[in-house]
């Protein structure tokens, strides 16, 4: 399972995401980034630094 929290890029957001596949974490990131965030543009330099942050956490049993 991958996952991402958006405060560890944007001090004091609560939002996070997770899926078993990182490119739907990625769209989900960066549909976030857009609509709460106000990001217009996403650059390279953001994409880095999302999938920078993206942990891969193991499956409760």
């Amino acid at each position: 399972m991958k996952e991402f929290h958006c405060g560890s890029l944007v001090p004091g957001c609560d939002w996070h995401t997770r899926h078993t596949e990182e490119a739907e974490v990625m769209r989900r990131a960066i549909e976030h980034m857009r609509e709460t965030h106000g990001e217009t543009v996403i650059r390279e330099s953001m994409v880095e630094a999302i999938r920078s942050r993206i942990e891969t956490k193991r499956d409760a049993a």
